[in-house]
């Protein structure tokens, strides 16, 4: 059950707006990452909740998507997320931001399996200026925005395709905009098996 859950935690790029989220959805989410593990036991992050729509419209123009379609737009028009949470590391609490990016990853994943046990979707979003969006949510000095993940319910489709190895990992679109996540193979990946050198 909880690969299935994996495998329905994709990166989605498009949203059905009708579904909007309140503080106290967005707050389980937090509350599900902070028990992520932490280097050291640090937890240096705190987190900017966005689900009213005033909001959400500050940080989407701001945020950076499908940087290997280069010549697509998305999200497209109408299908943009409905909430974000903004992921901070507080540098009074620790000022070294590069020893907790694996943290990162780790409460950012929590979060989305959270929500894709909900049955909603989500996104990671490296890809935007950590000092615009301080500005945009009007962020004290000590607040370093590290990731920004989107919320929202999936309404594209998402087809996983396992590749040969020295096969291109790109992920595209088809003409019915379905979205192709090319994913290595277990044999070509795990090391001492007996069947793959090192």
């Amino acid at each position: 059950m909880f690969k299935d859950l994996v495998m329905r935690s994709r990166s989605y790029r498009g949203y059905d707006r009708s579904k909007t989220f309140t503080r106290e959805e967005l707050m389980e989410y937090v509350d599900c990452a902070r028990f992520a593990p932490s280097t050291v036991n640090h937890q240096p992050f705190q987190y900017y909740l966005a689900c009213e729509e005033e909001t959400v419209a500050k940080i989407q123009p701001l945020t950076g998507w499908a940087r290997a379609l280069p010549d697509m737009k998305l999200p497209h028009p109408g299908m943009e997320p409905t909430a974000f949470i903004v992921i901070c590391q507080n540098t009074q609490w620790d000022p070294r931001t590069d020893r907790f990016l694996r943290d990162v990853g780790a409460v950012a994943q929590t979060m989305l399996l959270a929500a894709a046990d909900e049955g909603w979707g989500g996104i990671m979003i490296g890809n935007f200026s950590p000092q615009r969006i301080s500005k945009a949510l009007d962020l004290p000095d000590y607040l370093v925005p590290m990731l920004i993940v989107a919320f929202g319910k999936p309404a594209e489709k998402i087809v996983i395709r396992e590749v040969n190895d020295g096969e291109s990992l790109k992920y595209y679109r088809d003409d019915q905009d379905v979205h192709y996540v090319p994913k290595r193979k277990l044999s070509d990946i795990v090391i001492g098996d007996g069947n793959n050198k090192i």
